[in-house]
């Protein structure tokens, strides 16, 4: 295995190099790499037994409008409230400024630490340094001409995508970004159709005790969108692999192999499971609603109790509230709530932190979805 990491370069002026090169995969060198990057490499070059090459371009919380070339948003109406906001602050960003009202944070910081220490209580948080928007991983254009824009034309078998934390808040945005972004590269490395898989959001922040409205669910939603308008995407589901304190999960071994089951079933000929189910179509039946999904190949189990857990309803007022949930074959799941008559929509997993357990009998878990009931 080799392995070479782009610097992190945020700028608007393409770059056509950057200062790296090939090194050896060892103990020594491969701390600072990607972990998910490594892990995914690592079953390749195992179960192929052929050298791997893998390039880090990765960089934490950075926007998805940041990998796309300034001009080709700039043309798009769909993301002109975006550049509108973009253009005031650049516009209006002053690093002098800036830098001033840190250094008055500071001297209050310092006073109100010393008064803390004096009185035998904690310090308060110390303000952080501020950062300049303008070279940094958020600024549309900026990774793609400071990162990706090295790399262009540069031969590759394909692509494994790891964001969207960054966009939580803009879901319905970042479901024309995300599949832009995916044409957008291919078009510009003119290699076809390479494959491009990516790592579903995992479960993060704190367990809500009653169903309701959430910007992560939101955004994944958005995420499993591009598998049905772009041929050969991927998602790899990873609602279970997260923690409620940490924004990355820890465990990135699983999900890069989930990232890697797609990419050796689809580009290597191993024939294996590789894709969670997903939801499929809705309908009532004497009173009762019905769900079936896509199993591609398995059949639906639940995980830690038989209890099935995770869906919630609501009716006309839209008051979402829990669901009784049973698996009534290989394929289907009868949701019901004596708080819900007339049911209109069903959610499973639609949570930041859900509670969840249906998977396939493969072991992957079922995709979160939102479904609508047309009576």
């Amino acid at each position: 295995m080799r392995l070479i990491t782009v610097p992190h370069i945020g700028t608007q002026v393409p770059q056509d190099n950057f200062k790296g090169q090939w090194e050896e995969c060892t103990p020594k060198n491969v701390g600072s790499f990607s972990a998910v990057g490594f892990f995914f490499g690592r079953l390749l070059h195992q179960m192929l037994d052929v050298p791997v090459g893998l390039i880090d371009t990765s960089w934490e919380s950075a926007k998805c409008e940041a990998w796309i070339r300034r001009d080709v948003l700039e043309k798009d109406p769909r993301f002109m409230d975006l550049m509108d906001d973009w253009r005031k602050t650049e516009a209006n960003y002053n690093a002098v400024v800036a830098k001033s009202q840190h250094e008055e944070a500071m001297r209050l910081w310092k006073k109100e630490a010393a008064n803390a220490q004096a009185a035998g209580r904690p310090a308060p948080r110390k303000p952080n340094e501020p950062r300049d928007p303008l070279v940094g991983q958020h600024r549309p254009g900026n990774l793609h001409a400071g990162v990706l824009h090295p790399l262009i034309g540069y031969g590759m078998k394909g692509i494994v995508w790891f964001q969207g934390e960054g966009n939580n808040k803009r879901a319905f945005e970042y479901g024309y970004l995300f599949p832009l972004m995916i044409q957008h590269w291919r078009d510009e490395w003119k290699q076809g159709d390479f494959p491009f898989y990516w790592a579903q959001l995992a479960d993060y922040l704190s367990e809500e005790p009653e169903p309701g409205d959430a910007t992560f669910a939101e955004l994944r939603e958005a995420q499993t969108k591009p598998m049905g308008r772009l041929p050969n995407t991927g998602q790899a589901v990873t609602i279970d692999l997260g923690e409620g304190n940490q924004i990355h999960p820890r465990n990135k071994r699983d999900v890069a192999l989930r990232l890697g089951r797609w990419a050796l079933a689809r580009d290597y000929g191993f024939r294996f499971a590789f894709r969670s189910p997903e939801y499929k179509s809705i309908e009532v039946r004497n009173g009762k609603t019905v769900l079936t999904f896509d199993c591609f190949g398995s059949s639906l189990v639940t995980r830690d109790v038989d209890e099935v857990r995770g869906f919630a309803v609501c009716g006309a007022d839209r008051i979402w509230a829990w669901a009784e949930a049973r698996i009534v074959g290989s394929d289907k799941i009868e949701v019901k709530s004596s708080k819900v008559e007339r049911p209109i929509a069903v959610r499973y997993a639609w949570a930041d932190n859900p509670v969840c357990n249906v998977y396939s009998k493969s072991g992957l878990p079922l995709t979160p979805f939102l479904s609508l009931i047309h009576i």
